[in-house]
């Protein structure tokens, strides 16, 4: 992100707010969300993933930058050359010890992000296509199911806009991903929906009109590749969204933090708290 892109999402982060990563973290386990939002602890270890994919975000902006700026394609090695730095100045000042899966250690992730970002400016098609903005930070109102307006506004960043060939805004979503999507992830994706609540919000989607979506799936495979998923996101799609974001405010306003068990539970960063809790 630009200093402008960053000073911007530090101001709409001292208003009252909610995001996608709050929202998503409380609904898969609200005693992380505890941990995170309302204590401010510490993490006792970090996952790999996230500085992985902090790297590979960075990689695809500058790839995108460079086309919004010159209508020409970065150079794969600069952005892999990008990649690698980002990622190693990440582990290297982490807080908390970086986990890595059994199969894979920094040398062999930056092996891999590597050949991901060759995999992904290699599909790019942007023949007829305007990047309208890369990393925005947009933010609006909250409104309750009724159409009161609350206390709170929803930030959030989305990862690249664009005016396809045919006309059409989409909102696109980066990811790296083991395994393949299916139609129903994409489809129950939440990311998506406070994609289209922001969009509309900000006037690119009229509203009663659809908001067009799309998420890129780097696939971290031997040979690398990417897969693309479009979805759209309805005007109740968008007032469902808001439904969800004020229920889960309520929660938490009364304190509701509980554990999840689930198959996340091996890597959170939070483990340890959790046991004792």
């Amino acid at each position: 992100m630009t200093n402008i892109q960053l000073k911007t999402l530090a101001e709409l982060k001292e208003s009252l707010h909610i995001s996608y990563s709050q929202l998503n973290t409380y609904m898969s386990c609200s005693l992380k969300y505890y941990f995170r939002y309302v204590q401010g602890r510490p993490a006792e270890r970090i996952s790999s993933a996230l500085p992985f994919g902090r790297a590979i975000h960075s990689g695809i902006e500058h790839f995108y930058i460079t086309y919004k700026r010159r209508q020409e394609k970065s150079d794969v090695k600069t952005v892999q050359e990008l990649f690698a730095d980002i990622f190693t100045t990440e582990i290297n000042k982490a807080e908390a010890p970086v986990v890595f899966r059994r199969d894979e250690n920094k040398d062999t992730s930056i092996e891999m992000g590597k050949a991901m970002l060759k995999a992904f400016c290699k599909s790019a098609k942007l023949k007829d296509t305007k990047i309208i903005g890369v990393e925005m930070p947009l933010s609006a109102r909250l409104y309750t199911e009724k159409g009161k307006p609350t206390d709170f506004i929803i930030i959030g960043v989305i990862d690249a806009l664009i005016k396809n060939c045919d006309g059409d805004i989409v909102a696109i979503d980066n990811k790296t991903s083991l395994r393949t999507k299916s139609s129903e992830d994409v489809e129950k994706d939440l990311q998506f929906s406070v994609y289209g609540y922001l969009l509309c919000a900000n006037k690119y989607v009229a509203k009663s009109d659809d908001a067009y979506c799309r998420m890129d799936v780097l696939r971290k495979l031997k040979r690398p590749k990417v897969e693309k998923y479009g979805t759209i996101r309805t005007p109740s799609d968008r007032k469902r969204l808001a439904k969800i974001a004020v229920n889960v405010l309520t929660a938490i306003e009364n304190q509701a933090f509980y554990p999840v068990r689930s198959w996340m539970c091996s890597g959170c960063e939070y483990k340890n708290s959790c046991y004792s809790w």
